[in-house]
């Protein structure tokens, strides 16, 4: 009896021992055209293996580098795709390259900069003022959210001044904020609001999919059926 350990090693070991064999018998068949059919054989073994993944895209390619990988590309056939090659087996891809932007304040984050930073550039307006006082609430709400503590409006103030590099201002005078309890309530509220239409959704779902369990029963005696008494008048 032979041990794992002492048999040739798997190329792939998802496919087990028994593909390998058939792979490894195929490199030895001298016809070309049989050797073909004999690794068609193979590749259809191979997909009924795991046929959850036929919906994956390109799942035939997969299979023939597949085949070229536990035959060390050594497989003579007509492949029907261009299978990977040897050399491009071990390739590192390329780095992504990684976002470095420069946040002021991580708990604001980027996103609140650009929108400031596009609140600053527009003409002075109803419009414009409207917008400058959605972003202060939105910098309290995030200030809040990343520090439970309460925070003064003119901390507000100054980091929305000091993001549009002083080109957007507001006073306690001229604007008072939401309070930190009523912006964590109603913050906390959306979030509950959505949990319960998601489960909603979830449940309706589960009753679709019940189908005939949730129907009433249609044999089910109706004492007020006229057929029924009509039947016993006659």
């Amino acid at each position: 009896m032979k041990y794992n350990t002492e048999e040739k090693r798997l190329a792939l070991p998802d496919y087990g021992r028994n593909i390998q064999n058939m792979v490894d018998h195929c490199l030895t068949i001298a016809d070309r055209e049989e050797r073909t059919r004999c690794a068609n054989t193979i590749i259809s073994i191979m997909g009924n293996m795991f046929p959850h993944l036929r919906d994956v895209n390109h799942f035939k390619h997969i299979l023939w580098d597949h085949l070229a990988i536990m035959s060390d590309f050594k497989l003579d056939i007509d492949y029907p795709y261009e299978v990977i090659k040897k050399e491009e087996l071990n390739v590192r891809p390329k780095c992504l390259p990684y976002p470095k932007n420069n946040i002021r304040y991580r708990h604001y984050g980027k996103i609140i900069e650009l929108m400031i930073n596009e609140a600053s550039k527009m003409e002075e307006g109803a419009m414009r003022d409207r917008l400058v006082q959605l972003l202060a609430t939105h910098l309290k709400l995030d200030y809040l959210l990343w520090n439970k503590d309460s925070v003064d409006d003119e901390k507000i103030f100054k980091d929305l001044a000091e993001l549009s590099k002083w080109k957007l201002s507001l006073r306690p005078d001229q604007l008072k904020l939401m309070e930190g309890r009523e912006l964590m309530r109603i913050c906390n509220g959306n979030a509950a609001k959505n949990i319960s239409q998601a489960a909603k959704q979830a449940n309706a779902k589960k009753n679709q999919g019940g189908g005939a369990k949730n129907q009433p029963n249609a044999t089910k005696k109706n004492p007020n059926n006229p057929n029924k008494k009509q039947a016993k008048k006659q």
